[in-house]
């Protein structure tokens, strides 16, 4: 499993690491996951490359990458917890994740943000070229018991 080491903060994708509770409780009350359930969390993060930010052995903050590892990922999910915002853990979760070997030599990286797109510019993440060619399908309510 890949780790990288930054005094007492370890990033790791891990499974075994996660804290399946906290990662759940923070999505269920994000603005982009709201209601989320807790058996869908876990499914995504069955499918997907994670990355948890820990403090000790305190989950403190998460990321999550979908990708085919040949031409394209999407970034989803990041966060750390408000009272360790401030100290650069983001930015540092952020080249943890753009480091990653399986992660090397993609053609596109994807992602969507209400308030981070400071974050990610530091990154090479810029606003849609042409976002005439992309397109959605969204179901707001996919979440809602």
């Amino acid at each position: 499993m890949n780790s990288w080491v930054n005094g007492t903060f370890t990033v790791t994708c891990d499974p075994a690491r996660m804290d399946r509770a906290v990662i759940a409780e923070f999505l269920a009350s994000s603005y982009w996951a709201k209601g989320i359930p807790p058996t869908t969390v876990e499914k995504s993060l069955a499918h997907s490359l994670c990355f948890a930010l820990l403090d000790g052995h305190r989950q403190v903050g998460f990321a999550r990458v979908i990708s085919d590892y040949a031409t394209i990922a999407y970034l989803n999910d990041v966060f750390v917890l408000s009272e360790y915002r401030g100290r650069g853990l983001s930015k540092w979760l952020m080249e943890c994740i753009t480091s990653h070997p399986e992660l090397q030599g993609l053609r596109r990286w994807m992602l969507a943000t209400r308030d981070a797109h400071g974050l990610y510019e530091k990154f090479g993440f810029t606003p849609l070229k042409k976002p005439e060619v992309f397109m959605e399908r969204h179901n707001p309510g996919a979440y809602d018991l």
